[in-house]
């Protein structure tokens, strides 16, 4: 697969397809607890994200696969055994149409356009050290195209575990997605969930990371976490400072447009409870 860690499309038991990043990927290794942290959040707050889960791929298989390397400038290396991070391919074995990149004209009739502010909630929350991801899928028979946000490696300043917060880090490349944002209440549903996202699911999600991800220090995911849960009360001013940006991104702000599917949209997903 495309990407600095260089994932891997593998079926695995369940005869599902998933996109799996080993531990010695040329990122990091922590980029496998960040993915997985990262959509754990995602979707508690009810944002669309592939469903992911903790992989074992065997010495046996890695030995008798020989794609399963990890390549640099000075050759390469067999893929790490053990357990992985595996995303979910979104659409699985009949995924229908699926794009990374859509024209203007259609972007604005992406049916989750909403979730991109969602998205940047998120990412703010979580410092993403990167550029927002996102693929687009059309199952067969459909017109519209809808959004589910990938790549989450670099959450949590990838391999640094620190928050660098900067006003255009962890933004999609294209303004189009942000420019029917007309004030706060297009953010409301996320940010009162983040706001309020109760700390014992932090806790919980943090707890299923293998400690092979995060080299078996404790101390530093602790850490990790009391930081997050005190970012909770500051992304709207993440959110503003982004606002405010040399970006402009939101041209519409307080102004009363919506764009179709905008109207008292409040995401896919439910509250966290």
């Amino acid at each position: 697969m495309r990407g600095g860690a260089q994932g891997q499309l593998m079926l695995g038991g369940d005869r599902k397809l998933y996109v799996v990043k080993f531990q010695n990927n040329p990122q990091h290794v922590r980029v496998l607890a960040n993915e997985f942290l990262a959509t754990r959040l995602a979707e508690a707050i009810g944002l669309s994200v592939p469903r992911c889960d903790v992989v074992e791929v065997s010495a046996w298989l890695i030995a008798n696969t020989p794609e399963l390397r990890i390549v640099s400038a000075q050759g390469g290396v067999p893929c790490a055994a053990g357990l992985q991070f595996g995303s979910e391919l979104v659409g699985g074995l009949m995924p229908g149409q699926l794009v990374d990149y859509l024209p203007g004209e259609q972007m604005h009739e992406v049916k989750n356009l909403p979730e991109f502010a969602g998205m940047l909630a998120l990412d703010k929350w979580t410092g993403n050290a990167n550029g927002r991801q996102a693929v687009f899928q059309r199952k067969t028979g459909e017109r519209r195209y809808r959004a589910v946000f990938i790549d989450h490696g670099f959450c949590f300043g990838a391999g640094e575990w620190r928050f660098r917060d900067e006003p255009l880090r962890g933004i999609y490349g294209r303004n189009s997605v942000y420019t029917s944002v007309a004030g706060w209440d297009d953010f409301a549903p996320w940010l009162e969930r983040i706001e309020s996202f109760p700390a014992a699911k932090v806790w919980a999600a943090a707890e299923q990371l293998p400690p092979e991800w995060y080299g078996d220090a404790p101390q530093e995911l602790e850490r990790l976490v009391a930081e997050l849960l005190g970012r909770r009360s500051r992304v709207r001013e993440m959110v503003d400072a982004f606002r405010l940006s040399e970006r402009r991104p939101f041209p519409h702000w307080g102004m009363q447009v919506s764009a179709p599917g905008f109207e008292k949209w409040t995401g896919q997903g439910s509250a966290v409870q």
